[in-house]
């Protein structure tokens, strides 16, 4: 026969021969949604300091004194600065990532075209982004012509630079070592970063922005594309050696 349910005054709940108690399991159920509420607190506390004084200027004793809780605490839920700006910044890096992923994946359509949405999704990120995207891309970084970073957040970073990459590759016809490739990728993400500093203050809703100005981006997409196209065509900068920065 098997054990009935029951209900027992010391607060244990039986059923089919387990015993259940009720007050650790409401106990442990509150002390989750409090552990998350702590580490989110936390996190929002990191962006805003990082945003408005930088990653390096800020302690992780004043994000605590932030967040509300004390400097022991914070501990508990990350190690170090460099912890909570991967947990910031690969959640939204790897959105992104899925946006680069679905333009590459389009079929019958022109590297030109797939380069010139990507250019649109990362103004676009950046703009939405606006207090955390040199946060998100920049800080802790490292060279993008260094193919094993060390850390997953410097790993993702370089993917996304290799999308763009790979297309202007194709779209330039250039073998995948060229030294000239690297160079041109470069300049094209100087344009990009260019374009988000421009309207980094602006009081205008990122979309507003985006539906003001698109063809103005795009035509600034094909102006500089031309001109690596032409410079190509002259053969300058052939076996000059180019070295990152």
């Amino acid at each position: 026969m098997m054990p009935v349910a029951k209900k027992v005054t010391t607060g244990y709940y039986i059923t089919n021969g387990y015993f259940f108690v009720l007050g650790e399991l409401r106990m442990s159920t509150r002390q989750k949604k409090h552990s998350e509420e702590t580490k989110q607190a936390i996190l929002a506390a990191a962006a805003r300091l990082f945003a408005e004084r930088g990653f390096h200027s800020v302690t992780m004793r004043e994000i605590a004194r932030e967040a509300e809780c004390s400097h022991t605490t914070i501990y508990i839920y990350f190690k170090d600065k460099e912890d909570l700006l991967h947990e910031l910044s690969m959640p939204a890096l790897l959105e992104l990532k899925v946006r680069f992923d679905v333009i590459s994946a389009q079929s019958g359509t022109s590297s030109k075209f797939r380069l010139k949405e990507m250019s649109m999704e990362f103004v676009r990120f950046c703009l939405t982004n606006k207090s955390m995207h040199r946060i998100f891309f920049v800080t802790k970084g490292t060279r993008v012509d260094d193919q094993n970073p060390k850390s997953a957040l410097n790993r993702l970073r370089l993917e996304l630079f290799e999308q763009i990459k790979r297309e202007l590759r194709e779209y330039l016809r250039l073998p995948p070592h060229d030294d000239r490739l690297l160079m041109f990728s470069r300049i094209y993400f100087f344009m990009l970063y260019g374009i988000v500093s421009t309207y980094q203050d602006s009081e205008e809703s990122p979309q507003d922005i985006v539906n003001r100005l698109r063809d103005t981006w795009e035509e600034a997409f094909e102006v500089l594309l031309i001109g690596c196209q032409q410079k190509l065509l002259k053969g300058d900068g052939q076996n000059k050696g180019y070295t990152s920065f």
